[in-house]
């Protein structure tokens, strides 16, 4: 995956999340299992939207898959949200909401 595939500069909406798992990083897609498939209904939209409208994008807390640990997947490394993040929302000049999502955001 590369890691500025979720990047939109026209997004209004920005997303960040967990980083990515194995199979969406294996995939190049962000935000494609049954659990996103529950955002995207919280949100009232669909895949289509999602993806190709341009009004989101999404920032992983970390730009690549960190492994597997005993009891799922490890957590984002540490420091890379501080290094990175604001140097990417940056590039999203557009943005007018950021949606925290899951316990490392937080």
């Amino acid at each position: 995956m590369h890691p500025w595939q979720g990047l939109k500069n026209t997004a209004k909406i920005t997303i960040i999340a967990q980083a990515p798992g194995i199979h969406a990083q294996e995939l190049g897609i962000f935000f494609n299992d049954l659990s996103d498939d529950n955002l995207r209904e919280w949100l009232g939209i669909d895949r289509e939207c999602f993806y190709d409208s341009g009004y989101f994008a999404v920032v992983p807390m970390d730009y690549y898959f960190p492994g597997k640990g005993k009891t799922g997947d490890l957590p984002p490394r540490k420091g890379f949200a501080e290094k990175w993040h604001k140097k990417t929302l940056y590039l999203m000049p557009n943005k007018q909401l950021i949606l925290l999502i899951g316990a490392y955001v937080q």
